[in-house]
């Protein structure tokens, strides 16, 4: 068969359509699921290698790198894949903001087993590394460790530490101003200062020297300027994500005292002044040295204020948009959540036609199915098909990892069908001999592309 359907306490449902409901029309009810329900220590993020439908790995802020089996029908942690704990710095309260905080896997993983880690250091400083897996594929080779870029932190606070490989092919990195409040030292509006920025690099894989190039299109390379920025005016953003569909970025800015703020880059647009510390969402903030509305900048797409309840909250999270085969009808909505309130939004978003239907799910996301209680959002993740995951920080025991399904019956797909096209036939065959040795033709999970994925799509063969 296609698929199969499974009611993990719901109602089975037929197969849904791969169509996307009209826009402008409302998400569709939904629910989340247990994936891992309580367990891991103080997880932050959540992330999956290239093509790899089978596992997420998640991110805990003491220094651990968990490897999660998400093809099992009860998922669970099957190890540890990087353990840097003795390198890292404030990984042991929930609001600490330093610690192992970003993880991203190069593009050509699958053949040159690289790696990327963003986390604090010891001594209080911002570390990109690269790293490499083992021969064996859950655990990676903990001495192959290479600095990439450092930085150094004035602060404790705002380290940023999203990282993400962009549609381009280039790493980009959302660093956070350097702490205190207000900017003191004035770094988000600093061209000259990687603190504060989006950076966006070309990581060395070929060698060890120089570990990162500067992409020739980058706004300040050849001009006065810092030639890894990409982006300029942030206070501390957090978690931020690409439309795999479009493009597009989606940066969600943690706010000072009033306003947390999400900002929409279009593709492949650079060069941008996103305000901070001169404004604060759509407000001016009135210090020194700032122009207030100056043309320059460039305003989010929305903002909201620092107060209780549904409609607002005190620590952004930032999420993606929706693009996974599963719900159909959630296709073009941003998931985005406040960590303090513990609230969730959607929202679709346009340029021409600006934000439509802002939704609170609260009462939708928590509890799960298994009755979890599911709060402290610190991140989104999405897997290889594009389905939505929420980490839940909490402590050290009760953090956990959650999927959003369909609120009528989650559909679990069949990985014979590799184009999603409704039947499991020669056009998957032809997949996966179009991925031959490389992990996209990979239906059995084995991280390899041969003869045992050609049986499992005949095994799944659609009459």
């Amino acid at each position: 068969m296609l698929h199969r359907l499974v009611t993990l306490g719901l109602t089975a449902v037929t197969a849904l359509a791969a169509t996307s409901t009209a826009f402008g029309q409302a998400a569709p009810a939904l629910r989340t699921r247990n994936i891992i329900g309580t367990g891991l220590n103080y997880p932050i993020g959540a992330t999956h290698a290239p093509s790899d439908k089978c596992r997420m790995f998640v991110i805990e802020k003491r220094g651990l790198i968990k490897v999660i089996d998400i093809k099992s029908p009860v998922p669970s942690v099957i190890g540890t894949f990087l353990d840097i704990d003795s390198l890292v710095l404030g990984s042991t309260t929930a609001s600490g903001e330093q610690g192992l905080l970003g993880l991203a896997f190069h593009p050509d993983y699958w053949n040159n087993g690289y790696f990327f880690v963003y986390y604090t250091n010891t001594s209080g400083n911002t570390v990109l590394a690269r790293y490499q897996v083992s021969a064996n594929p859950n655990v990676a080779t903990a001495s192959s460790a290479l600095i990439v870029m450092t930085f150094t932190q004035p602060f404790s606070n705002h380290n940023g530490g999203w990282i993400e490989f962009g549609p381009d092919g280039y790493l980009y990195m959302g660093i956070g101003d350097g702490g205190s409040a207000n900017d003191p030292n004035q770094n988000g509006q600093n061209i000259n200062s990687r603190l504060g920025k989006i950076l966006r690099i070309e990581p060395n894989v070929a060698g060890n020297s120089p570990t990162f190039f500067n992409p020739p299109t980058n706004p300040y390379v050849g001009v006065a300027g810092d030639d890894a920025i990409y982006h300029i005016g942030l206070r501390n953003p957090w978690r931020n994500g690409f439309d795999r569909q479009t493009g597009d970025l989606f940066i969600a800015d943690v706010g000072q005292n009033a306003r947390e703020e999400i900002h929409f880059i279009p593709a492949g647009v650079g060069g941008l002044n996103l305000g901070w510390r001169c404004m604060e969402g759509f407000a001016c903030t009135g210090l020194s040295g700032c122009v207030c509305n100056a043309a320059s900048i460039t305003k989010p797409i929305r903002d909201y204020t620092h107060v209780g309840g549904v409609n607002g909250g005190f620590c952004i999270t930032g999420g993606y948009m929706y693009r996974g085969p599963a719900i159909p009808a959630l296709d073009g909505f941003y998931f985005h959540a406040d960590y303090t309130n513990s609230n969730t939004w959607v929202m679709r978003y346009t340029q021409g036609g600006g934000i439509l239907n802002l939704a609170n799910i609260n009462a939708q996301i928590t509890p799960s199915l298994q009755g979890t209680t599911v709060n402290s959002l610190a991140s989104y993740g999405e897997d290889a098909r594009g389905e939505i995951y929420i980490v839940k920080q909490s402590s050290t025991t009760t953090g956990g990892l959650f999927k959003v399904v369909a609120a009528s019956g989650e559909v679990i797909w069949n990985d014979g069908d590799l184009n999603h096209d409704g039947v499991v036939n020669g056009a998957d065959i032809a997949m996966v001999l179009g991925n031959w040795g490389v992990i996209g033709g990979d239906t059995n999970c084995d991280h390899t592309t041969d003869g045992a994925d050609i049986a499992t799509v005949l095994g799944n063969w659609t009459p």
